[in-house]
């Protein structure tokens, strides 16, 4: 399955670079990009060239990057808190990184970063959420689900509230469009000196949780399974927290807060290959990686030349799929018990 996705990944890149209200023949597509890595020219145009490779090229493999560590993300936190519909947000770190995109838009902070302002406000934002919710959950000492889910929840209504407190006594107008676009996400205007970070992020990243396979597998399972199969559990859940805390933090500042990607994937990936993460994880993030590029074409394409943002696709297709979750545990659980 992992060579197909891959050939579904290279096909959907193609298609999405492409698709556009300029359309492109896919072998123009990729003659272009051999010739800018090999050197050489075309019949192609400069405008042409200028669209593959400054305009569509880098958004959709920000849009690859994104998710598949946001798939990644998803996997990783619902075999931590064992729960199949968490999501990478579960943590509050997408609120945090909210405060610190609408700290940077409303009061103006980390001018000296330029272009970058925002993304880096985002990113720490996000880890300081990771901070605080990691003193919280581990101050009995072990970092427990339960424990973990409650202060990912506290620490999302409290920033959440004090992201509106900075957009509502804002004297900018304007903060309120600008803050709202950032949350529901974006891939616009990507570029590539905005895909270094999270290429060597997902790579580190998805290769640590690789190698973590086995003690994702125990996890699943509990704890006291996990500790009689010599897995050190809470310093694995420790070590899985940080990663994919890390991971979130550096897409949502990239993407803003996309969400429910982190939700479906996983859950649609271990209905078909199972739960063993071994194959789980690699199939994830090959997933996210073409789910997230195709709805990206749709935000850009459904309703042109109006540019939806990227979260409302996604909300509108993982809302109904979490509904559909939740109807389908009932029914499994009222089976279970008759």
């Amino acid at each position: 399955m992992v060579g197909l996705l891959v050939a579904g990944l290279l096909a959907t890149v193609t298609a999405a670079v492409a698709i556009g209200p300029v359309p492109l023949p896919a072998h123009r597509v990729w003659q272009i990009i051999f010739a800018q890595i090999v050197g050489g020219e075309g019949d192609w145009s400069a405008a042409q060239a200028n669209i593959v490779l400054m305009l569509r090229l880098p958004r959709v493999l920000l849009a690859a990057m994104v998710g598949a560590g946001l798939a990644a993300v998803g996997v990783t936190m619902q075999a931590v808190v064992r729960n199949p519909m968490a999501d990478p947000y579960i943590l509050g770190i997408s609120s945090g990184a909210s405060v610190g995109a609408v700290s940077v838009l409303g009061l103006g902070w980390l001018a000296f970063a330029g272009v970058f302002a925002v993304s880096l406000g985002a990113f720490a934002g996000a880890m300081l959420a990771l901070l605080i919710v990691y003193l919280v959950a581990h101050a009995g000492g072990t970092i427990s689900p339960l424990r973990l889910v409650l202060a990912g929840m506290a620490c999302s209504y409290t920033l959440s509230g004090l992201t509106s407190l900075i957009v509502l006594t804002s004297p900018d107008r304007e903060l309120a469009r600008q803050a709202m676009e950032w949350i529901l996400g974006s891939l616009a205007g990507a570029s590539w000196s905005d895909l270094g970070v999270p290429a060597a992020v997902l790579a580190l990243g998805t290769g640590l949780l690789l190698l973590r396979a086995r003690a994702l597998n125990a996890l699943m399972v509990g704890d006291e399974t996990a500790a009689t199969l010599g897995i050190e559990v809470t310093q694995v859940r420790r070590t899985l927290f940080l990663l994919a805390s890390l991971l979130t933090g550096v897409m949502v500042a990239v993407s803003g807060a996309i969400g429910f990607v982190g939700l479906v994937i996983p859950h649609i990936v271990r209905m078909l290959v199972g739960t063993d993460h071994r194959r789980v994880l690699p199939v994830a993030v090959l997933g996210g990686a073409i789910f997230l590029i195709w709805v990206d074409v749709g935000a850009r394409m459904l309703f042109a030349p109006v540019e939806l943002p990227v979260g409302v696709i996604t909300a509108l297709i993982g809302g109904p799929f979490f509904v559909y979750m939740l109807a389908t545990q009932r029914v499994r659980r009222k089976e279970s018990l008759s």
